[in-house]
């Protein structure tokens, strides 16, 4: 497993970080220079900001974005209102994009409610480079693959586990998984070529 590599080898090398585009939305100036700070100290070069979820949307129809970090509240199109309109408007410029939800609101509904739209990670604040590099680090190596249901599109909200046993309880799912496929920020062949270099 690619994870495993990283635990043993220590940190994800520069280059990893520097292969995605990056857009950070937040209508707070100074918490947009402290995660490009972050996003700076772990290797990304590539980093675009928007004001908004309007501005953000314009930034994607436009330039190539791997991976969104976005702020719950915002102005004129809220967090939770870009990440549904980019997963499932029919004019989305990139409805498989990585999402990381910042906010400091942590309540169970606004949880809730940012899951249901398709977030891949959640963010509270006040945010530590810790904190938000073990949740880069799961999404460029244990990426989950995309679900489309009748009411959702989205990354899988469940986590697996390679060792862990199926479940086998009364609440055990009856029906066979639909086909799904993970969308990694960085391919396979592409990411174990930056590792080994």
């Amino acid at each position: 497993m690619l994870l495993d590599s990283v635990a043993i080898h220590g940190r994800v090398p520069a280059a990893v970080f520097n292969r995605l585009a990056i857009l950070i939305v937040d209508g707070n100036r100074h918490m947009r220079t402290l995660v490009r700070g972050i996003l700076r100290a772990f290797g990304a070069r590539t980093i675009h900001e928007a004001n908004d979820g309007d501005e953000a949307l314009k930034i994607m129809a436009e330039t190539a974005i791997d991976l969104l970090i976005t702020e719950y509240t915002l102005e004129r199109m809220d967090g939770l209102h870009l990440v549904h309109h980019l997963r499932t408007a029919t004019d989305s410029p990139k409805p498989h994009v990585a999402v990381i939800l910042l906010t400091g609101h942590t309540e169970k509904p606004v949880v809730v409610a940012a899951r249901e739209v398709g977030i891949n990670e959640f963010l509270a604040k006040p945010i530590s480079p810790e904190a938000l590099y073990a949740r880069l680090v799961r999404m460029i190596f244990e990426p989950r693959p995309f679900l489309a249901a009748p009411h959702y599109f989205g990354p899988d909200r469940r986590r697996f586990h390679p060792n862990a046993r199926p479940y086998r309880g009364v609440d055990r799912r009856k029906m066979a998984p639909p086909e799904m496929k993970a969308h990694p920020l960085i391919p396979k062949d592409e990411l174990l070529s930056l590792l080994e270099s």
